[in-house]
């Protein structure tokens, strides 16, 4: 089994997932590829103290690069959008 700890890799800070925070309370974070639903939103429970609406994912597929004269495939990743209830927020930097 996945630990807690492991689940979330990072917050994915873009202007589209700025964009959506603003306007639906939706929040990004790269996460483990094992990782499911319900170890991301226990995750996001436990360590920013919030209350988790509903998380969607989506799998990343590896990107073919070259390499000299041959070509090597990146690791495929794991993104989720987690929305959170009204009233509620994580700051990822505080004192900013």
């Amino acid at each position: 089994m996945l630990g807690l700890e492991n689940v979330l890799v990072k917050p994915l800070l873009t202007e589209k997932t700025s964009k959506e925070t603003e306007a639906y309370n939706r929040y990004a974070f790269v996460v483990d590829i094992k990782a499911n639903k319900n170890h991301i939103k226990t995750a996001v429970e436990k360590f920013f103290d919030v209350k988790v609406l509903s998380v969607r994912t989506s799998v990343l597929p590896g990107k073919t690069k070259r390499a000299g004269k041959g070509f090597k495939k990146t690791a495929k990743s794991k993104k989720a959008y987690v929305q959170l209830q009204d009233g509620q927020k994580i700051e990822f930097f505080k004192g900013i």
